[in-house]
């Protein structure tokens, strides 16, 4: 398993995380065979969120493996907190309750990352430097981060901040790359060439903050995977094609697309199939070649201008 260092910081992360949104629907022992597994395969990055089986899913994490200081300092665990039950809210209060309750649940004295979980409309960045602040200097949270925010969104935090922001979660698949297509089709009258993100690949690049891959095998929002899916002939004819040359599954070869640029992008891959998990992991040892990459994502349905 190949590191990254994320945004800034002095975390050195598995370029693969484990999602653990879905661990709340495993037993002890299956949830403890997966997180070994991710760890035996180099994962040390681990995303969680409050919402994520309503608290249950880092509830399970932490019990089964017997969380304690030994394992615990093997591992970078991320959460996050900001939806509730029809609204969004980064309130310094429900920000430092949020985190409270998640450090209880995962039973650790200290998050490595706390994550706003999409944008809130109401937010008041100076409430949202203070409850960081005091987050930071309890030693609750070393490093915070944002999802699903756009340049000028995580700019007008960052205006306030004390501690920049180091993350930004974003969905990214290869038949969800709009963030990539903006930049491809650049000055085209055509849907492609639509910027809807306010060109935030090339922002967070220049800004050193890590983009997080959510949902990598997913099309749509949460339509379904491409892989192995009749809706996607010709892109999985190439993915098989590729895989098949380089040694690997098709799995491996979705996230190996995501890695392959330069952005150094860390894809969070949600699977609870232990073997399924091994199989993804084998993309940190493989490389695409630009010629590569570009007929995957051609094969998607994307033309080039």
């Amino acid at each position: 398993m190949k590191f990254i260092n994320i945004g800034k910081s002095d975390l050195s992360a598995s370029e693969i995380s484990l999602g653990c949104m879905r661990i709340a629907d495993l037993s002890k022992q299956e949830a403890a065979k997966l997180i070994n597994t991710a760890m035996d395969e180099g994962i040390n990055f681990f995303d969680h969120a409050d919402i994520y089986g309503s608290g249950k899913s880092e509830e399970c994490f932490a019990q089964a493996i017997d969380m304690n200081p030994s394992i615990r300092d093997n591992m970078i665990i991320q959460s996050k907190c900001g939806i509730r039950e029809g609204y969004f809210d980064f309130s310094k209060e429900h920000i430092l309750n949020s985190v409270d309750g998640i450090l209880k649940r995962l039973q650790t004295e200290y998050l490595d990352v706390l994550l706003l979980h999409r944008p809130d409309t109401l937010v008041e960045p100076e409430e949202v430097d203070e409850a960081f602040t005091i987050l930071r200097d309890s030693g609750k949270v070393r490093h915070f981060g944002v999802s699903n925010q756009n340049p000028m969104q995580i700019e007008l935090l960052n205006k306030y901040l004390n501690h920049k922001l180091i993350i930004n979660q974003l969905q990214l698949s290869i038949t969800n790359t709009g963030m990539i297509d903006a930049g491809i089709n650049v000055n085209m009258h055509i849907d492609r060439s639509i910027d809807r993100d306010g060109s935030i690949l090339d922002y967070c690049r220049l800004k050193d903050i890590t983009i997080q891959a959510w949902s990598p095998f997913q099309f749509g929002f949460f339509e379904g995977v491409f892989l192995n899916n009749d809706q996607f002939p010709e892109l999985n004819n190439k993915i098989n094609e590729i895989a098949e040359v380089k040694g690997v599954s098709n799995t491996a070869m979705a996230i190996a697309w995501i890695l392959r640029h330069p952005a150094r992008i860390q894809p969070v891959v949600g699977t609870t199939n232990p073997d399924r998990l091994k199989d993804i992991c084998e993309a940190s040892n493989i490389s695409l070649t630009r010629q590569e990459w570009y007929e995957i994502y051609r094969a998607a349905g994307n033309k080039l201008p």
